[in-house]
């Protein structure tokens, strides 16, 4: 036990201490992570807005990446906001179900955001390597089906481990260095054991973690090989672009993933470790609407539309 006086774990309040305890590093905090929230919500928004209004983009591919930007929102939403109350209002303090809430729905969002990366992963597998039953393939009812049971596995696995951390008593010491509750973090302050806990941790990432990852190698290497096969530059070129966006997405999720993961490893400072969070929680989630919006032309051009259908309408 880490303390002898226990708490009931309804009555607890956890105390998030964000990313710094300094009052002008706090305001400027808040005026940055609202500033990046609100690129994320209306980034991701015109980016669902664009591909429902243009016909041309109701595709698999589009129907993945708005699919993606929703759940970016979600993610986005389950962590910032809180963190932003909690500095105006100089209250550091989450109720133990609200913590739990959070935990969950950062699991589940973020699995479904790995899942989503693996069908869009495939989706270009398929629509570069077997481009003549593309749409035989990634028929309507496949990516819907895609989507439920990425949905469906998300969930499972972040109620799963939310049931799991009810089973833990905890203590008085009940600050977590983070500005969200991450479920590692919340462990770390139970007084029962938690070997359990850690197990399903590990499991679940390397399961989770590692099918959706080796889909997506698998996908890149088939492309790869396919795409060097090709006789001309030109369909070569034009069979890259068409993953360049998707690629970058990935890139950035699982790079900064895997920084935050070596940071936590290199680092015992858990505020470092707090910093690079930001990195997976925050910044891929508003980047994502930029690099579709910038490398993509269809979206480009899609967009032209939608705001030239605008400006006609209000003038």
């Amino acid at each position: 036990m880490c303390e002898k006086e226990l708490v009931i774990n309804k009555n607890l309040k956890f105390l998030l201490l964000g990313l710094t305890d300094d009052p002008e590093l706090q305001r400027f905090l808040f005026c940055l992570f609202l500033s990046m929230y609100l690129v994320t919500i209306l980034g991701n928004l015109l980016i669902i807005l664009v591909i429902n209004s243009d016909s041309h983009l109701h595709t698999p591919m589009y129907f993945f990446l708005s699919n993606l930007s929703f759940t970016d929102i979600c993610l986005s939403t389950t962590t910032i906001p809180k963190m932003l109350v909690n500095i105006q209002a100089q209250d550091q303090s989450i109720t133990y179900t609200g913590c739990l809430t959070q935990v969950g729905f950062v699991l589940a969002f973020g699995g479904f955001e790995i899942f989503l990366l693996a069908a869009m992963a495939y989706d270009r597998y398929v629509a570069i390597c077997h481009p003549l039953r593309y749409t035989v393939i990634m028929n309507p009812q496949l990516c819907v089906l895609l989507i439920l049971l990425s949905l469906f596995f998300s969930f499972v696995v972040a109620l799963l481990h939310s049931l799991m951390v009810l089973r833990l008593s905890f203590c008085k010491n009940l600050e977590i260095p983070h500005f969200f509750c991450e479920l590692a973090q919340v462990i770390k302050l139970a007084c029962s054991d938690t070997l359990v806990n850690n197990i399903l941790i590990y499991f679940v990432a390397s399961l989770f973690g590692g099918i959706p990852l080796s889909g997506i190698i698998f996908s890149y290497t088939q492309i790869v090989s396919s795409v060097l096969r090709m006789p001309s530059a030109g369909g070569k070129l034009k069979a890259f672009s068409t993953c360049g966006s998707h690629l970058s997405v990935v890139s950035l999720f699982y790079g900064t993933v895997v920084g935050v993961y070596i940071s936590s490893v290199v680092s015992d400072s858990s505020k470092k470790t707090a910093v690079a969070s930001v990195m997976y929680v925050v910044v891929p989630q508003m980047m994502n609407p930029f690099i579709y919006s910038l490398r993509n032309r269809d979206m480009k051009g899609a967009l032209r539309k939608l705001i030239s259908g605008i400006k006609v309408f209000f003038l």
